[in-house]
C-alpha cells in the first residue's frame, strides 16, 4: 500500500507539472450551419474567451459564405459570437463543400461542428488540432453523431486537469479496495444527476461559479490529504464515498456547462449531454485504470523507493495539489466576480 501511494503521489507530481495552469482551458467552440429557409441559411460561430484573451481561430468554407462581413459580431462574458445570415442561396450550396478552422492546428481545443436542413438531414462532427478539416456530407437524417460526443466527453475528463486531481486525490486518500469502488460510484452518480437537471432545464449554476466551486473542492480533498498524513482521519477518511458524491454533484454542473455554453442545438441537449455524461465516466474510468495498472505491474518488479523518498512523496503531493486548485480557485472566484 505504501508503494502504491508513492506511485500515485509522483503520477499526481508528475501530471500537475506536466500541465500546470491549463485546467479546463480547452473550451470547445461551436460552429453550427441552420437552414431556417429553402434558400436562407444562418452560420453562428462561437469561440471561448478569457477576459480580452482570444486564441485566434478562423472558421472557413469552401463555398465562401464565411469571406463577407458577419450580420454580427459581439462579445459575451466567455465567447465571442459571429453571426451571418446567407440569404437567396441554393439549397444544395452546402453539400460536399469543405469546411476549415484556420488556427486550430495550433490549440488544444476542439471545434463542435452542427449543420441542420429544413428536410431533415443533418450533419454533427468534432474538429481537432490535428483534423481540422472537414468535407460535409448530409446524407442523413437529422440525429446525434453519437462517436462525436461520446469522445468529447472522453477527451474533456481526460485533458481536465482539474477533475483528475479531485479523482487523484480520492485515490490518495483511500488507496485500492472497495473503498474507491464506493468512492467512484458516488462521484460517477452525482454528476450523472447534475447533468439531467441540466439537461432538462430544473437546475442551473453560474459557469464561473461552478468553475471556483470545483477548483475549491480538490483544496478541500489536499487538505484531506495533510491531515491523513498527520493521522487524523478527516471526514473524507472516514466516508470518502459522501464527500465524493456531495463534489460530484458540482463537477456534473461543470461537465454540462462544457456543453450548455457552447450551444447546442435545441433538440440535441439531452441526448448529447447524456452522450457526453457516458464519455466523461469512461474517461474517469480508463484514468483510474490506467493508475491502478501501473501499481499492479510494478509489484512483482519489487521495486523499492527509499523511506525518505516515499515520505518525501507523499509530503509534496498534497502540497502541489492545493497550491495549483487554489490558485485555479482564486482566478475562477475573480472572475465570477467579474
Amino acid at each position: 500500500m505504501r508503494r502504491a501511494r508513492a506511485f500515485l503521489a509522483a503520477l499526481a507530481l508528475g501530471l500537475l507539472a506536466a500541465t500546470a495552469g491549463q485546467a479546463h482551458e480547452v473550451r470547445p467552440a461551436y460552429l453550427e450551419i441552420h437552414q431556417d429557409a429553402p434558400e436562407r441559411f444562418v452560420v453562428t460561430w462561437k469561440q471561448p474567451i478569457m477576459g480580452d484573451v482570444a486564441i485566434r481561430l478562423e472558421p472557413r468554407l469552401s463555398n465562401d459564405w464565411l469571406n463577407r462581413p458577419p450580420a454580427e459580431d459581439f462579445i459575451s462574458p466567455a465567447y465571442r459570437i459571429r453571426t451571418w445570415r446567407i440569404a437567396k442561396a441554393n439549397p444544395q450550396a452546402l453539400a460536399g463543400q469543405t469546411l476549415r478552422v484556420d488556427g486550430l492546428e495550433r490549440t488544444i481545443t476542439d471545434v463542435l461542428v452542427s449543420v441542420r436542413l429544413v428536410d431533415g438531414r443533418a450533419f454533427d462532427t468534432i474538429l481537432k488540432a490535428d483534423a481540422p478539416t472537414v468535407r460535409l456530407s448530409l446524407a442523413r437524417r437529422a440525429g446525434l453523431a453519437v462517436a462525436a460526443y461520446f469522445r468529447l466527453g472522453v477527451e474533456h475528463i481526460l485533458t481536465g486537469v482539474d477533475h483528475l486531481m479531485f479523482v487523484l486525490g480520492l485515490l490518495l486518500l483511500v488507496g485500492i479496495g472497495w473503498r474507491l469502488v464506493k468512492a467512484i460510484t458516488a462521484f460517477t452518480v452525482a454528476h450523472s444527476l447534475t447533468l439531467a437537471a441540466s439537461a432538462v432545464g430544473l437546475a442551473r449554476v453560474p459557469s464561473a461559479v461552478v468553475e471556483a466551486l470545483v477548483a475549491l473542492s480538490i483544496v478541500f480533498v489536499a487538505s484531506e490529504l495533510m491531515n491523513a498524513r498527520r493521522g487524523q482521519g478527516g471526514i473524507t477518511a472516514r466516508w470518502p464515498w459522501l464527500i465524493a458524491f456531495a463534489f460530484g454533484l458540482l463537477h456534473g454542473f461543470a461537465f454540462a456547462g462544457a456543453l450548455a455554453e457552447v450551444g447546442l442545438p435545441r433538440d440535441a441537449v439531452p441526448a448529447a449531454l447524456f452522450l457526453f455524461n457516458v464519455g466523461v465516466e469512461a474517461g474517469q474510468l480508463l484514468f483510474v485504470a490506467g493508475a491502478i495498472l501501473t501499481i499492479l505491474a510494478l509489484r512483482p518488479l519489487r521495486l523499492r523507493l527509499s523511506v525518505r523518498l516515499d515520505r518525501l512523496g507523499q509530503a509534496l503531493a498534497p502540497y502541489a495539489i492545493g497550491s495549483f486548485a487554489a490558485f485555479w480557485f482564486i482566478e475562477r472566484a475573480a472572475a465570477a466576480f467579474a
